[in-house]
């Protein structure tokens, strides 16, 4: 028999300590339950029993703490309790029992996430749908969930998102800046009907003195860089560059002119 020689209170947990100098980690519910009052005797059984219950009581009593301040999948609970190195069947009991009392459900995390997700991301369902298998939520659990996100909803965050991205970009062909605008929308998760159609809505008409600016301003640059090419051979390079760019023919062909007029 071994007989309980001190209790210390430690934060939220007592710490027992027995006779054989052994100290065990247990919840006031454990200490109420087992009656562990100094001076206690217990058999090596009654404390494999108290072990074994202890670290469920204490995983659980770590994953309200966990939970407390915010919604958690099953997955992100199991990661914290692997991370307090809590074995695997003790893991498990804790999950169960959380998902009992609807502390821990799946399905009412992944809408509020894709709820918060549409309201404040920028993103698509694409990339929602990425973040949702992060967190353990996948399958019908996941696509009922981004039904919420109807396609109403995507064309105006899709709007919001192609704005802003539109902002940051400078100095492009316009069929360039379409391009990039393109992209960025569907890196974010959008489809590529609504990236298309965001686009040809944010971009309806070419502004023909702004694609000459940009233009010139590229133009400039490789003209500076190809300048000790023969005449020739700087204006091959330059104009495959420009065309690259997404810039007309004709449009490439004014500048070489004009480039070549101030030369001479």
């Amino acid at each position: 028999m071994l007989t309980i020689t001190q209790l210390t209170k430690e934060k939220n947990l007592f710490k027992v300590t027995f006779s054989n100098h052994e100290t065990l980690l247990v919840s006031e519910d454990q200490l109420v339950r087992y009656r562990l009052l100094k001076g206690t005797e217990i058999s090596e059984e009654e404390l494999k029993e108290l072990k074994d219950n202890s670290r469920f009581d204490l995983g659980l009593q770590e994953s309200y703490r966990y939970i407390s301040y915010q919604l958690r999948s099953e997955k992100e609970v199991d990661t914290f309790l692997k991370d307090h190195e809590l074995p695997l069947t003790d893991r498990r009991k804790v999950i169960e029992r959380l998902k009992e009392l609807n502390l821990v459900n799946d399905k009412i995390y992944a809408e509020s996430y894709v709820r918060t997700q549409m309201r404040l991301s920028g993103k698509g369902p694409g990339a929602i749908r990425q973040q949702l298998l992060q967190k353990g939520i996948k399958g019908a659990t996941s696509e009922n969930a981004l039904a919420l996100y109807t396609e109403k909803e995507q064309l105006a965050v899709a709007r919001h998102t192609g704005a802003k991205a539109l902002r940051r970009i400078h100095g492009k062909s316009f069929k360039e800046t379409g391009q990039k605008l393109r992209q960025t929308l569907m890196q974010k998760g959008f489809s590529k009907e609504i990236s298309d159609g965001v686009v040809n809505e944010l971009l309806q008409e070419k502004d023909g003195e702004a694609e000459m600016e940009a233009l010139t301003k590229a133009g400039d640059k490789l003209w500076r860089r190809h300048q000790g090419k023969p005449l020739a051979q700087r204006q091959q390079k330059i104009k495959q560059n420009l065309y690259q760019k997404g810039f007309a023919l004709d449009l490439i062909q004014q500048y070489l002119d004009s480039k070549e007029e101030v030369d001479e």
